[in-house]
This record gives structure tokens, C-alpha cells and sequence, in this order.
């Protein structure tokens, strides 16, 4: 699955858009992952996502980072990565 940040992909021509996608981890610690670790996660849930539904690519990926504070503890904050892009077909050839 190839993945871009912009709304191309090297070497290769968008030829149809599916659709916009998004996928998120788990709640959890802030101290249960790392940020690489949770994007990680989020990202192979977004390409698992895309070949549900025969992608080729995703582009525009963006990452979020949601988080819930606990008033009371610090250490019972939450946080989880949500990852969006959109699922495109390639051509082909």
C-alpha cells in the first residue's frame, strides 16, 4: 500500500478518489506508547481500512492526537492518534 502526505503519489497517477478514510488506536496511557508507536498502529489500521474497500494508495494521510486529562491524577490522562486520508485507485500500466 502506498502512502503520501500530499495528494500525489510519485511515479504513479490518481485516477479515482473512493473516498475519505480514518482509523484511531486504542485509548490509552500517555505513557503506554510512544507517539511513533501509536502512529504506527492508527496507520496500519488505515491501510487495513483501504484494502477493504481495493485501494491502491492512500494520500492526504493526517495524523491527530486526542486526549482526554484527568483532573485529579496525571497519570490517568489518555491519549489515542487518529490517522484520515483518502483511498485512491491508481492507474494502471
Amino acid at each position: 500500500m502506498l502512502v503520501s502526505s500530499s495528494h500525489e503519489i510519485q511515479g504513479s497517477r490518481v485516477v479515482r478518489e473512493i473516498g475519505r478514510i480514518s482509523a484511531a488506536t486504542s485509548w490509552g496511557g500517555t505513557v503506554s506508547a510512544t507517539s511513533e508507536e501509536l502512529r504506527a498502529q492508527a496507520l496500519k489500521r488505515l491501510i487495513d481500512q483501504a484494502k477493504d474497500y481495493e485501494a491502491d494508495a492512500i494520500v492526504d494521510v493526517d495524523y491527530t492526537v486526542d486526549g482526554v486529562k484527568s483532573c485529579d491524577l496525571s497519570a490517568c490522562d489518555l491519549k489515542r492518534v487518529i490517522v484520515s486520508g483518502v483511498a485512491v485507485r491508481l492507474a494502471r500500466g
